[in-house]
Formats: C-alpha cells, structure tokens, sequence
C-alpha cells in the first residue's frame, strides 16, 4: 500500500510546473505590454510603471519577473530575433530555377513585411538611437550573418561578377528593404499595400538587369532583411 509520501510526489512535482507555466504566462503578459508601450512612446520614454499599467499588473508584479525596463526589452528582443531567424531560414531557402523572379522577390518581400506588421516593435527597438547595447549587438551581428547569406544567394546568379561586385549588389538590395520597410510600417489598409508593391517593384527593377535571363536562384533573398 503506498505510503502518504509515495501519494504525495506526484502533486509535489506538478506544483512547480504549474508555478512555471504561470510563471511564462506571466512573463508573456509583460512582454506583450512592453511591446505596446515601446510602439506608443519609443524605447527612451516607456517606463516600467507604463508597461505594468497597460499590462494591468502592479509595478512589484513586474519586478518579480524583470528588473528594469532594460532587462524587458532585451528579452522581448531576443524572442523577436529567434523568430526572425525562422523567418530568414524559410525566405532564404534555395529557390526553384523554374521560379520567375518576379514570383521570387515578391514572396521574400511578403514574409518579411508580414513579420514586421506582426511586431512592429521590432524595428522600434532595433533602428531607436538608445536601445540596450546588447539588442544592437545581436541585431548587427544577425544583419551580418544575412549578408553573408544574401551574397552566397546571389553567386550562382552572378558568376562572372567579382566579389566585391556581389557584396555590393547584396547591401544595395538590403538598403533598399529597409527604406521601403520604414515607409510601408508608416501607412494603413491599401495604401499600405500600394507601397509593399512599390518596394517589390523597386527591387525588381535594380534585380533584373544584373540577372538577365539566368535562374533567380538568390535574388528572392534579397529582400529578405531583418527589420533593419
């Protein structure tokens, strides 16, 4: 027969795993009111007391979880990064040679810009002029890294071009994402979309004549930028 202590193991181990799930949950609330707060005032005027009333907790709730304002924005910064990366991985993958590069860059473009609108406290906190040191670090560093992948994308399409030649082409594409991003985040409904069709537009234009007839392998790639 088991003993009192064999009975209670198992609601000893379930105690704590529902204290985490709360715990995530909770943490989840704040994050998602951080977001709104940033969005609505910028990194520098947010305050943990603003963050705490949209989440509608109490400031020492918000403490339990996170220290300062900065700690909120580093973790809600690195969540959004681990899902951009996600996203690079599925807009970067090989493309079809059959794909017509209109079809390729339109579809780039529309998994980033549909990133964007989900958070668009990502590129609050990525392109402020006083976020953590840390999130412009991760983010140059992940900017970086998609260069790199961009370039190796546009190789096969280019491959009597030099490397400086390549790089170049890739930072251009990156460039024009970024100003096109920042414009589409500022509208609304279709004039929203009337600008995304600008920006695919404006890619494909500087993209065609560079490519020619070959394969657009790498291309669609381009326009798959973070929230630079």
């Amino acid at each position: 027969m088991p003993t009192h202590q064999e009975k209670d193991q198992p609601l000893a181990k379930e105690q704590p795993r529902r204290r985490q799930a709360r715990g995530e949950r909770r943490i989840a609330q704040l994050l998602e009111a951080a977001a709104s707060v940033f969005c609505e005032t910028g990194y520098t005027a947010a305050s943990t007391n603003a963050i705490a009333r949209e989440a509608g907790v109490s400031p020492g709730t918000l403490y339990q979880f996170f220290p300062n304002k900065e700690a909120i924005a580093i973790e809600l910064g690195e969540r959004l990064m681990r899902e951009m990366r996600e996203t690079y991985g599925e807009a970067l993958a090989p493309v079809d040679p059959a794909t017509p590069l209109e079809e390729a860059v339109a579809a780039a473009v529309d998994r980033f810009i549909d990133f964007n609108c989900r958070h668009p406290v990502f590129f609050t906190l990525m392109h402020g002029p006083d976020v953590p040191g840390r999130i412009a670090e991760e983010h140059d560093a992940l900017l970086t890294t998609l260069v790199a992948r961009v370039e190796a994308l546009l190789a096969p399409s280019l491959p009597d071009a030099p490397a400086a030649d390549v790089a170049r082409t890739a930072h251009v594409c990156l460039a024009v994402y970024k100003a096109g991003l920042e414009l589409v985040l500022g509208r609304e409904g279709a004039e929203r979309e009337a600008y995304v069709q600008e920006l695919k537009h404006v890619l494909l234009r500087y993209l065609e004549p560079l490519v020619g007839d070959r394969p657009p392998a790498g291309p669609s790639s381009l326009t798959g930028t973070p929230t630079p």
